[in-house]
């Protein structure tokens, strides 16, 4: 499955592989998200060049394991030999190939079958065998030093030498645990005789691999460390940053706390008012980064220059978070948001009379049900979150999608009969066998159930906290009049709370106008602005 992944280069220096002299990594191999399992590779440098060997083994399709292979590049980077002992698909494999006179020439066999083959080869090409991971070693080392829209060429053990073309390079950052480090992702293009096959390559600031993606495969080898769940790309970052883990019911959550200037300089000495902001269901991740924006990420930013604190983290079961999302409920989600509360009046430079929780979509919906349960929640602010009752407003998305359809009127009304036939399955735990087998595989869940159950009217009767509804007014996917349902709702139950509503023009369901890849000022200011006012007054 790995077959024609790997890069060449011109011969480089015995002291540009050095980073990676002696030491020993392991990767996980992933195939759509499965692992099948990991190769454990270890890098020593001498005044003979550089080896890179592995040991390990894949689960099928992949079917191989590695009993020993062995990489080895002299001391101006030229490729010298390679050896492979292994086991492909029950058959034992072996392979050993040298490098001389412009030439690459192999021997072995292959399930009791003789293996040769001579093909000429490049000067500075680069060893790969299909499946074996640290065919990838080198690579890391070699693509910090090309520069975009260079070709090169690989050679694949036995088969011959390819073209390939690198493409573009992006600098970001990975955080495991609460530590980051620098990463570069390069995008490169292998001209396999089958067609072109496009890959990401990640290595570290020492040019060691962190990561290869073949998208077109579903296929991803992760370092250990980042394959772990602790770790995540960073998506945002503002001043102020810091990243916490976060305990919770028999799991951990990974979040980052955003400190306002004033106590970063203060050393934390005054305490000030906390926020906790939830992400919608769809995103999943602390900055609900969608589309290119990373909304919540923006909004912590906002919020924290205005001078409160603010917490956010990934959803159980997503990034760093544990905990099985396919088994939670909105509840549950709940509870997690109460949880990070408990937490924050726990540490220093924290108000624990003034915390509030801010969800967007249905996370608006966690925050009404995490304030009705804990008194400890002083305010809530709903951005953007429907205001029917969890069956409604499923077929109200519903609706929405059929009308950009072209269906007959009794297309249209089977779909719809059968969404409700669904939800009746759903509630009642009765009536599946009318069920298509891949709806039900989706509807069948915890979380599923739990949202057909909710009723926002249910929840902002048990709710006196001071509440804020801000929508936009150009949301498609949540129309601005579920907002002002929403208040309608709040101040028929209680009419002692404050309760106000915004709309914000031209803004649209990620809570940012067409065409602006930044979060809106509107909203921005008008839920900085609120939570100024409303902390004051419980001074």
């Amino acid at each position: 499955m790995l077959a024609a992944i790997a890069v060449a280069a011109a011969a480089q220096q015995l002291d540009q592989l050095g980073p990676e002299a002696g030491s020993t990594e392991g990767y996980t191999l992933f195939v759509r998200g499965a692992p099948l399992g990991r190769e454990r590779i270890t890098v020593t440098t001498d005044a003979r060049g550089t080896a890179i060997e592995s040991e390990g083994g894949f689960a099928a399709p992949v079917s191989l394991t590695i009993r020993r292979a062995v990489f080895r590049y002299g001391p101006d980077g030229a490729p010298v030999s390679f050896e492979l002992d292994a086991n492909q698909r029950g058959a034992d494999l072996q392979v050993s190939t040298s490098f001389a006179g412009g030439t690459a020439t192999s021997q072995g066999t292959q399930a009791g079958e003789p293996l040769t083959a001579s093909h000429p080869v490049t000067p500075g090409t680069l060893i790969h065998a299909n499946g074996v991971a640290a065919s990838y070693v080198a690579l890391g080392q070699r693509l910090a030093r090309v520069a975009e829209g260079t070709e090169l060429s690989v050679y694949l053990v036995p088969f011959g030498e390819i073209a390939v073309r690198v493409g573009t390079k992006r600098s970001s950052r990975m955080q495991v645990g609460t530590s980051f480090f620098d990463v570069t992702q390069y995008n490169v293009t292998f001209a396999n005789p089958a067609g072109d096959l496009l890959a990401q390559i990640t290595t570290d600031e020492a040019g060691a691999l962190v990561r290869v993606t073949i998208p077109a495969q579903g296929l991803d080898v992760l370092r250990d460390d980042v394959a772990s769940a602790t770790s995540r790309a960073l998506v945002h970052s503002n001043p102020g940053d810091e990243a916490v883990i976060i305990p919770a019911e028999g799991f951990n959550l990974g979040a980052t706390l955003t400190w306002p200037e004033a106590s970063r300089r203060s050393n934390r000495r005054e305490p000030v008012p906390a926020v906790v902001v939830l992400p919608a269901s769809d995103t999943g991740d602390r900055d609900a980064f969608a589309l290119g924006v990373p909304t919540l990420g923006q909004l912590a930013g906002a919020i924290a220059d205005a001078g409160m604190l603010v917490a956010r983290y990934d959803r159980r079961g997503h990034g760093q978070s544990g905990g099985r999302s396919e088994s939670a409920t909105l509840a549950d989600y709940a509870q997690d948001a109460r949880d990070v509360v408990q937490w924050l009046r726990d540490q220093d430079g924290v108000d624990d009379d003034r915390i509030a929780v801010v969800g967007h979509d249905e996370g608006g919906w966690v925050a009404m049900l995490a304030a009705a349960r804990e008194d400890d929640i002083r305010a809530v602010v709903s951005l953007a979150s429907p205001s029917s009752p969890g069956t409604d407003w499923v077929l109200e998305r519903q609706a929405l999608a059929l009308d950009l359809l072209n269906l007959s009127p009794e297309e249209r009304a089977g779909r719809v009969a059968q969404q409700k036939q669904l939800h009746e399955a759903v509630l009642s735990g009765e009536g599946w066998e009318e069920i298509p087998l891949g709806m039900r595989r989706d509807a069948d869940t915890p979380w599923f159930q739990s949202l057909l159950e909710f009723d926002p009217d249910d929840a902002l009767r048990r709710i006196r906290q001071p509440l804020l509804f801000v929508h936009g007014a150009a949301d498609r996917q949540v129309p601005a009049s579920h907002a002002e349902r929403l208040a309608e709702l709040a101040r028929a139950r209680n009419r002692s709370r404050s309760i106000e509503l915004v709309v914000a023009e031209g803004v649209n369901h990620l809570l940012v106008a067409d065409e602006d890849p930044n979060l809106s000022p509107d909203v921005a200011s008008a839920t900085t602005q609120w939570l100024t006012r409303t902390f004051a007054s419980m001074r």
